[in-house]
């Protein structure tokens, strides 16, 4: 979720998710996402302090949901946006105080535009990363007319040769997409039975659910996978390196987006202050510009990225594109758990 292909490994996200996993700044614990802990993100709050935060990671948004609301504290958490809402519900978090964010002015206001990212009580949800999902190919191996359309990975001629994300949100996003279905706040029972018996024939041709960029561009770069539903981190990341990859959006059902965000999780064993000043330093200019040149992703400060180059806004696949474009918005939470259920089914093979 770059260099998050560097600083993130599976193995590492399973052993340190439940616990702080950097010795640091032992006032603030940031509950995150692997490879978040890059100080490229928050150099104001480094200079303010003297030190980095400590971090906890988790492996997805699920496992994350469900650590914290075991019990597991932390002062600051990074859930996508279809997640704020159970956030929101199960009491794990409290609204931000707006007055004490610097850029909040500057935020797209697109990504709070929902009463569950702001409401009556406050403002519980600050944008940060913003990405988009769609096929990555090694274009040595796979022609590029094969990935205009997404039934390329029911293709019986990559048996063994594509990875698909181990992430409810997304591998649902390509179900929905491959069955003509670019929103899924409108999902039909019928469209949840299609989406399923898709998944089931592209099981066939997995060769491994990638949980993080680094295990895919591995897989990748090695060439043992050829095609992948990916986060345009992997791209970005391969083609610095050298490797033959290409980054198709705009097949002719098309490609999803996603923002994730912070939100200030209750009782946190911290300081509130410092709080504070991390998001601060996360939603400053200098953490945009770093994101977009360095990970590949867009920012939540609406002002920065509008003061950059469009040119590598398009090359990092953030433009806007000529095809159908599945938001990964906030969706119905009963709905939601059935995918997931229904993904631990089809990953075993029932």
């Amino acid at each position: 979720m770059m260099n998050r292909t560097t600083f993130s490994t599976a193995a590492g996200v399973l052993v340190l998710a439940a616990m702080p996993a950097l010795a640091a700044d032992d006032e603030l614990l940031v509950f995150d996402w692997s490879g978040y802990e890059d100080e490229g993100f928050f150099q104001a709050y480094i200079e303010q302090h003297g030190e980095a935060p400590e971090y906890a990671f988790f492996g997805n948004d699920d496992e994350a949901f469900q650590k914290l609301l075991a019990g597991f504290r932390a002062d600051l958490g990074h859930p996508c946006a279809q997640m704020v809402e159970r956030y929101r519900d199960a009491g794990l978090v409290e609204p931000w105080d707006t007055s004490r964010i610097d850029a909040y002015a500057d935020l797209n206001p697109a990504f709070l535009a929902s009463d569950i990212f702001e409401d009556d009580a406050g403002t519980w949800f600050m944008p940060f990363d913003i990405g988009t999902t769609a096929t990555a190919y090694r274009t040595d191996i796979v022609p590029e007319e094969e990935v205009q359309t997404l039934q390329v990975f029911l293709d019986p001629k990559y048996a063994g040769r594509i990875s698909l994300p181990d992430n409810t949100d997304d591998i649902w996003a390509l179900a929905l997409l491959a069955n003509g279905v670019s929103d899924w706040t409108q999902m039909t029972e019928a469209d949840f039975e299609a989406g399923a018996d898709w998944l089931r024939q592209a099981h066939q041709n997995v060769r491994a659910y990638w949980q993080d960029g680094a295990g895919l561009a591995q897989l990748m770069a090695s060439g043992e996978v050829v095609l992948a539903w990916a986060w345009n981190e992997t791209p970005t990341q391969l083609v610095a390196d050298g490797h033959p990859i290409a980054f198709e959006r705009e097949a002719s059902e098309g490609s999803s987006s996603w923002f994730c965000g912070y939100v200030n999780l209750k009782d946190g064993p911290g300081s509130e202050d410092k709080a504070y000043d991390m998001i601060n330093a996360l939603l400053a200019p200098e953490s945009a510009d770093y994101i977009v040149n360095e990970w590949g992703y867009g920012h939540g400060n609406l002002t920065a990225m509008q003061a950059m180059d469009p040119a590598l806004v398009e090359e990092r696949g953030l433009a806007e594109i000529d095809a159908p474009v599945l938001a990964q918005v906030p969706m119905d939470n009963t709905m939601r758990t059935r995918m997931a259920e229904e993904f631990e089914k089809i990953k075993a093979g029932f």
